[in-house]
């Protein structure tokens, strides 16, 4: 029979054979990432994310291990996605994207989760108070989707002669809250508004026939992952159907659309990773109030107004927190 002290000996020699590697991974914290875009079309998100949790103090593949689910622009996969995070015990799961948001919500009660939110994370059922989320979320809210009718008042305001304005929504996203808004603003402006559907790449060309078949004099392009992606391309397509456009992020404007005005979403997620790096040191979801993106910024690209035969009015132009010229 093994005596007590040959058996300890033995246990001893065995954890001193373990792999260095193999035992640090024991107490290394797991971050699930989930996220309704691909890793292709959520990339600069990711990269601004990793910032944060640099900051924080954490950096993937030494002291943090991240594991990614992409639902690839099918909301329906987001549950089960969830789900497997949740019986995988992460650390913290990080969502971009309410719809991500909710999903791991309704996974786990435990898990933290910190999220991305274009919606007010409230109104989304995501936390009860901004300043008290409770349970085990918070995160960063841009509030961009609020934002659509000073959007459009905006470019009511430099196409003043626009009497139809499109607006160009996903149609895998829940659209009527924000579509109903415009709509309430665009009859106080006195102008028509028509919704037109785009939800992938190769829907482009047809939404852009439907917008000449409309005879639309200017597009708003609503807020939505799948369009903040895009945003060269649509910018290229406005300016080549001559066609006076506004989104929310700078890149819009600054790959040649006409204005954008919105928080910076690449900012709010780099908050997301720092607000991750906080938990994972032991702060608690319901103790840190949402965080709202520190300010809004009006860009104007002046350059491609020229081009579309617009002249901005001086009133906007002092507004305009940068121009591009």
């Amino acid at each position: 029979m093994m005596q007590r002290r040959e058996f300890i000996t033995l246990l001893g020699g065995a954890a001193a054979a373990w792999p260095l590697a193999a035992r640090a991974q024991l107490a290394t914290p797991v971050i699930g990432l989930l996220s309704t875009e691909s890793s292709d079309t959520a990339a600069y998100l990711v990269r601004a994310f990793r910032q944060g949790l640099n900051e924080a103090g954490f950096v993937e593949g030494r002291n943090v291990v991240i594991e990614y689910r992409w639902a690839e622009g099918q909301n329906d996969r987001l549950p089960a996605l969830a789900a497997d995070l949740a019986r995988r015990n992460v650390s913290v799961i990080v969502t971009i994207g309410s719809q991500a948001g909710q999903a791991a919500k309704a996974a786990t009660a435990t898990i933290p989760i910190v999220f991305y939110s274009g919606v007010d994370p409230a109104a989304a059922g995501l936390v009860a108070t901004l300043n008290q989320p409770g349970g085990n979320l918070t995160g960063v809210t841009g509030f961009n989707a609020q934002l659509g009718p000073k959007r459009l008042e905006l470019l009511h305001e430099l196409v003043p002669a626009a009497t139809t304005i499109a607006v160009l929504v996903n149609p895998t996203g829940n659209n009527a809250p924000a579509v109903r808004d415009l709509q309430a603003a665009a009859r106080l402006l006195g102008v028509q508004l028509h919704v037109v559907q785009a939800g992938a790449v190769e829907d482009f060309g047809a939404a852009f026939a439907d917008l000449a078949q409309l005879r639309a004099s200017a597009l708003l392009i609503s807020a939505n992952l799948f369009f903040n992606v895009q945003s060269p391309l649509l910018a290229a397509l406005t300016v080549r159907h001559a066609l006076p456009a506004i989104y929310q992020f700078r890149e819009f404007a600054a790959a040649g659309g006409l204005m954008s005005y919105g928080s910076s979403i690449t900012d709010s997620n780099r908050l997301v990773g720092g607000y991750t790096g906080r938990i994972l040191k032991g702060e608690r979801p319901a103790d840190l109030p949402v965080q709202q993106a520190p300010k809004v910024d009006l860009i104007i690209n002046l350059k491609t107004a020229k081009a579309l035969g617009l002249a901005v009015p001086e009133s906007l132009l002092a507004r305009a927190d940068e121009v591009i010229e």
